[in-house]
């Protein structure tokens, strides 16, 4: 399976088996997974859409968004508890407003849930870290 790395953005081949053993990027040696959310632009969104086969769990939001903030810490600690089964990132609409539009963000919070490089799932509104959790299992396959 290819997985970019979340610090060089090179992408690595792995066999699925070996996702929970911790592995590292051959070219950085960083970790492949961090256990925390990865602030993604337009360029490394399309990366790992397009060529990650790891499904993804983005977090549309604004820094202006209350409930966005309220639910941050709650998506970070989700992140704990689902990788290695898919990667979670974070994209800033106010800092991005062509990824907002792209992907019809209408409000924030909103999660998309993307495997094989297509949405399968979007959910809007708050969420607790259960809700995050418990939502994602029963969309991803």
């Amino acid at each position: 399976m290819l997985l970019p790395c979340p610090h060089c953005h090179t992408l690595n081949r792995l066999p699925e088996e070996r996702l929970a053993e911790q592995p590292v990027c051959g070219r950085c040696k960083q970790p492949l997974f961090t256990g925390q959310p990865l602030e993604l632009n337009a360029s490394t969104l399309a990366l790992h859409l397009e060529r990650g086969e790891l499904p993804l769990l983005v977090d549309f939001w604004a820094p202006w968004c209350g409930p966005c903030r309220m639910m941050a810490p709650a998506f970070a600690q989700a992140a704990v508890h689902l990788e290695p089964a898919l990667r979670l990132g974070k994209v800033n609409t106010e800092a991005l407003p062509e990824l907002g539009a792209r992907y019809a963000i209408r409000s924030i919070p909103t999660l998309v849930l993307f495997q094989g490089g297509k949405e399968v799932a979007r959910q809007s509104g708050a969420l607790s870290e259960t809700q995050i959790i418990q939502w994602v299992r029963s969309q991803h396959r």
